[in-house]
């Protein structure tokens, strides 16, 4: 793996996004723009948005970056960008890198956004320190964009990109703890509550939320975040190959 190609990659990716404005309008904005909503949607009961927004706060940056980012890297695969770039001597490691790289600077910025609209702006009201919602808050994002770069391998249009969203993005929400304690679910779907990413998310707000002090809880989620963001990465790396020869 090559820093320099890395960078390269990531610094091209950035050149290309700067040329669509609406996504990254979407990327940065959409989140900020649904936890304005959410506020004001129980602008009668403010305890309820303390408890459930430092949540979406995780889930709406993983969303959006999981949908922005399966629709870009699919152009660049259709559009025979990534076919050329692998004839190169460029690592699949160093394009993968690259992506994410470019992505997960998005990501950091939308999380900034988001985390700082929601903590003064709309006055979400939390027991830990800011700096740890912020960073689940980019961890959740990296999460979304490591699943959007994965799942664009098997897709053949944008349209097909976007079905995706249901299988991979909807059981994780449904599942997560949000609208229900997973210890309350059916036992098997508590068992499958605990292989997704996004219940450890979930977690780790609560535990920022709830606790003035770091927890072991705290530490063992945000663990399990990235880990799973970096096996998904891998497994990105792994569907990158020439479909000529």
């Amino acid at each position: 793996m090559s820093t320099a190609r890395t960078l390269a990659t990531a610094a091209r990716v950035l050149r290309q996004l700067a040329h669509y404005r609406r996504s990254i309008a979407l990327m940065l904005f959409v989140p900020c723009v649904m936890l304005l909503l959410l506020r004001y949607v129980f602008d009668g009961s403010p305890d309820t948005f303390d408890s459930i927004g430092a949540s979406l706060l995780g889930i709406f940056p993983l969303i959006t970056m999981f949908l922005v980012t399966s629709i870009a890297t699919l152009r660049e695969r259709t559009s025979g960008t990534l076919e050329r770039l692998l004839a190169m001597p460029l690592a699949k490691t160093d394009l993968i890198a690259g992506y994410a790289l470019a992505f997960g600077l998005v990501a950091v910025v939308q999380s900034l956004l988001a985390t700082g609209l929601a903590l003064w702006g709309l006055g979400l009201d939390i027991t830990g320190s800011a700096r740890l919602l912020l960073v689940v808050a980019v961890l959740d994002a990296l999460l979304g964009t490591a699943l959007g770069l994965f799942v664009s391998a098997f897709a053949t249009s944008e349209f097909q990109a976007v079905q995706f969203m249901p299988a991979v993005i909807f059981p994780q929400l449904l599942l997560c703890g949000l609208f229900a304690p997973r210890t309350s679910m059916q036992p098997v779907l508590e068992v499958v509550s605990t292989a997704l990413p996004m219940s450890y998310a979930v977690d780790a707000m609560r535990e920022v939320q709830q606790h003035t002090d770091t927890t072991g809880a705290f530490v063992a989620d945000t663990l399990v975040v990235a880990g799973c963001a970096l096996l998904v990465l891998a497994l990105g790396a792994a569907t990158l190959r020439r479909r000529t020869p």
